[in-house]
C-alpha cells in the first residue's frame, strides 16, 4: 500500500450491448447500459470487492475490464499500460499480468483436454518456459500451489469435485505470474463448506505473491472477510464506495443499507429485533434505466430531486464516496 500509483485505475468506464431485432436484415432497437461510467482504482496488494444485485453490471465491469468485451466509452490502465490503446506486444504484456477466476468452475474448464493442457495453455501461450518439460514442471508446481495432487495432470475436468475445479481455475490464473487477478463470484457456485476453503486460499496467494484482487460477489458476509474496500453497484453504476469496515459499520446510500439488513444474523434475538429496509419492486431494466437518480423508483426517502437531478459523486468521509442528495 505504499506505491501511491494504483495497479488497476478505471475511469468513466462505458459498456454498452446494442439489441437487434431480424433475423436477415438485422436493425438495433435498443441499447443495453451494462456499465454506465464507472471510475475506481485498486492499489498493489490490495482486494477491492465489487457488490450488487444480479444483473447489476458487475461481471461486465470485471470483464470490460480486462477486455473480454471492448469497452464503449473511458479509461483502464493496468500497471501503466492503457489497455484501449495497447496493441501487439503490450496487449500481450497486460494479458499475462492480468487474469481471471470465472464463476462458473463446470464450465470454465475445456472437457476435451486435460488438466496439464489446461493449466499449461498460458505458459505455451506467453513462451514463458522453452521446452514440455519445464512446462509439465510448472504444471506440477502449481497443483501443489493450489492444494492438488500433481498426479492428476493427465485427468479430466469431469473427474473433480466443482471445488476442485475452481482450484484448477485458480492455478489456470497464476500460470503467467499475473499482479492482478479479477475474481468473477468465484464461490457462488460452490457448496458452502468448499467456499471457505476457496476464499483462504485466495488469501494466502495473495500473502505470498503479493496479488491485487477485483473480488466480485453477492456474499456480502464473505466480501467484508476478504475485502480492504468495498464498491457498490447499482444497475450500471457505482453509488457508494468506502473501506470494509466503514461501509459495513456506517453505510450511507439507502441501498447499501438495505443490502446490509438483508444479510442474515446467526444470533435468532439480533436478527428479529434489527429494523429491516425492504424495497419495493424489482431492479430496472437497463434497457431503460430511470432518470437522474436510478435508485429513485425503489428508494424509501427519496423525493422529487432524486427525479430530475443526478446525485453528484462527493467524499462524504475521508475514503468513503457515494452518491445521495441525502447524505
Amino acid at each position: 500500500m505504499t506505491d501511491p500509483q494504483p495497479l488497476v485505475e478505471v475511469r468513466n468506464l462505458v459498456k454498452h450491448f446494442p439489441v437487434l431485432r431480424g433475423i436477415v436484415i438485422q436493425r438495433q432497437v435498443g441499447t443495453v447500459r451494462a456499465v454506465d461510467g464507472v471510475s475506481f482504482s485498486i492499489a498493489r496488494g490490495e482486494t477491492l470487492g465489487l457488490v450488487g444485485e444480479s444483473g447489476c453490471g458487475k461481471t461486465t465491469a470485471g470483464r470490460t475490464l480486462l477486455g473480454l468485451y471492448p469497452p464503449t466509452d473511458g479509461q483502464i490502465t493496468i500497471d501503466g499500460h492503457d489497455l484501449r490503446k495497447a496493441r501487439g506486444a503490450e496487449m500481450m504484456a497486460i494479458r499475462r499480468e492480468a487474469q481471471i477466476i470465472f464463476q462458473d468452475p463446470y464450465a470454465s474448464l475445456n472437457p476435451r483436454w486435460t488438466i496439464s493442457a489446461i493449466i499449461g495453455e498460458p505458459l505455451r501461450v506467453h513462451h514463458l518456459l522453452p521446452t514440455e518439460g519445464e512446462r509439465t514442471e510448472r504444471v506440477r508446481e502449481l497443483l501443489r500451489l493450489v492444494g492438488l495432487s500433481p498426479s492428476h495432470l493427465n485427468r479430466f475436468p469431469h473427474e473433480f469435485s466443482g471445488g476442485q475445479r475452481q482450484r484448477i481455475g485458480v492455478a489456470r490464473a497464476l500460470a503467467s505470474d499475473p499482479k492482478f487477478i479479477v475474481c468473477d463470484e468465484p464461490i457462488s457456485a460452490l457448496d458452502v463448506s468448499i467456499q471457505a476453503q476457496v476464499v483462504n486460499l485466495l488469501e494466502d496467494l495473495q500473502d505470498q505473491f503479493g496479488l491485487t484482487y477485483l473480488f466480485i460477489a453477492h456474499d456480502l458476509s464473505m466480501v467484508r472477510h476478504i475485502c480492504d474496500r468495498v464498491a457498490v453497484m447499482y444497475l450500471g453504476i457505482i453509488v457508494e464506495l468506502a473501506g470494509r469496515d466503514d461501509l459495513y459499520e456506517n453505510p450511507l446510500h439507502p441501498y447499501t443499507q438495505a443490502l446490509l439488513t438483508a444479510v442474515p444474523i446467526p444470533n435468532p434475538k439480533k436478527d428479529r429485533a434489527r429494523k429491516r429496509l425492504m424495497l419495493q419492486g424489482e431492479i430496472p431494466s437497463p434497457l431503460n434505466p430511470p432518470s437522474a437518480c436510478r435508485f429513485h423508483p425503489r428508494c424509501p426517502i427519496a423525493d422529487e430531486r432524486c427525479k430530475v437531478e443526478t446525485p453528484e459523486w462527493r467524499q462524504a468521509a475521508p475514503g468513503h464516496w457515494v452518491a445521495c442528495h441525502k447524505v
